[in-house]
């Protein structure tokens, strides 16, 4: 096993350095505010050529396909964006919610939810184990620029009720996850991760990707458009299709 899949197994993420070529970036982002139509947050950007074929790209990396097993598929994109004009506050919190394409008639299941015009519901621990994100950063993030905090090794305790995340956060050190443009934030769903507003004057853009088996346990199923990926292989030529 990998330095850094010991690291992501035993502290819940890991920092990979120019995942992305730093002139790309600019391009990724006029793509994804293409797709903004108006907001600052949309969680369904798999549905665009350019973000499937980014997907595929990630998952062959050097370094990240020691992180995501190889069955996975990308399952869901979210852009977003942080600036002072943008600003927003986010608590402590594991992402426990993934898409799906329809409700399952099952009482195990919930609570639904409707975000950005997708069906989410709270996913088993034994689901949310076997996901893993990826956060393409497309601008350098400084302190200023509200960085992700997270709570290292946080994502073994499983589902965490309020206040056991408390306890946590008490004993254990919050790291905030700086980063150079191009990299990525490869991180567990059920990592404590929290961020401050911005306070500077630069933006955070970043496009989370989600990556998880193509077939779901207790009748659930990925939304058709997102599930629909590519597979891995030799990646093509990034360039400008939308």
């Amino acid at each position: 096993m990998s330095r850094a899949a010991l690291d992501y197994a035993r502290e819940g993420y890991v920092i990979v350095k120019e995942v992305v070529a730093r002139e790309e970036c600019a391009l990724l982002a006029a793509f994804a505010s293409q797709a903004l139509l108006g907001g600052r947050l949309r969680r369904s950007l798999l549905a665009h050529a350019w973000c499937r074929e980014l997907a595929q790209r990630l998952a062959s990396h050097d370094m990240l396909k020691m992180l995501i097993p190889a069955t996975h598929v990308a399952v869901q994109c979210t852009f977003f964006e942080k600036s002072r004009d943008y600003n927003w506050l986010v608590k402590m919190h594991q992402d426990l919610s993934i898409p799906v394409a329809e409700r399952v008639d099952d009482a195990g299941l919930g609570p639904w939810s409707i975000k950005d015009g997708s069906l989410f519901v709270r996913a088993p621990a034994d689901v949310l184990a076997g996901l893993v994100a990826v956060r393409v950063h497309l601008d350098p993030c400084t302190a200023e620029d509200g960085p992700l905090r997270v709570v290292p090794g946080s994502h073994r305790h499983g589902h965490l009720t309020p206040e056991e995340s408390i306890a946590l956060r008490r004993d254990d050190e919050e790291i905030a996850c700086t980063m150079d443009a191009g990299s990525a934030l490869v991180m567990h769903p059920l990592l404590l991760h929290a961020s401050s507003k911005a306070s500077g004057s630069g933006q955070r853009r970043v496009l989370h990707f989600l990556f998880g088996p193509r077939a779901l346990p207790h009748g659930l199923r990925w939304p058709l458009c997102n599930a629909d990926v590519v597979d891995r292989g030799t990646p093509s030529t990034f360039e400008r299709r939308e």
